[in-house]
């Protein structure tokens, strides 16, 4: 985040960002209201204009907060799964595929195992499906850990993951 006033040293805040791609929120900080339009039109998240108060001050950063949490919405890098007491943060580039125990499901990641009372269900609602693929009825895999398949057998390090009829079409009209 930053907050970025319009008079600047030997350039003004409008020419910074004109000419820099920043890769954070701004929010402008100033006593010139002219320059509002221009600010918004190159996507600053707020305009404070000088005088303000810490109310006011509160309420941008709240709007950027807002941004950050819609960003982090929309690229998702991690989940988490519900064990005994507790919830486990996963990252998805850690999971390597989810085998189906009875009434549980245990997740191989790579460096342990979690055991979750969750559903594959569950797990296909949250889980991008550009990344995973539901192979067999017991059986969720990663598809980039994926090292090996041959025939109806998918290798992941030294795992074996099984693939049944019922998915066997989809999973193989995925991986083209």
């Amino acid at each position: 985040m930053v907050f970025l006033d319009i008079q600047l040293d030997g350039i003004t805040g409008i020419q910074l960002l004109e000419s820099t791609i920043l890769n954070c929120q701004v929010v402008i900080t100033t006593a010139y209201h002219e320059y509002a339009l221009k600010g918004y039109e190159l996507n600053i998240v707020d305009y404070l204009l000088k005088p303000f108060g810490f109310e006011r001050f509160e309420q941008a950063v709240e709007k950027v907060k807002i941004n950050l949490t819609k960003k982090m919405g929309e690229n998702p890098t991690y989940f988490f799964v519900k064990t005994s007491y507790k919830f486990e943060k996963i990252y998805f580039a850690d999971l390597l595929f989810i085998e189906g125990m009875r009434d549980y499901r245990k997740l191989y990641t790579v460096s342990n195992t979690i055991l979750t009372l969750q559903t594959f269900k569950e797990f296909e609602a949250s889980l991008p499906q550009k990344l995973f693929c539901r192979v067999h009825k017991s059986y969720m895999v990663a598809i980039d850990k994926i090292d090996t398949i041959e025939r109806d057998e998918i290798k992941i390090r030294s795992h074996t993951v099984y693939i049944s009829e019922t998915y066997k079409q989809s999973f193989f009209e995925r991986l083209k």
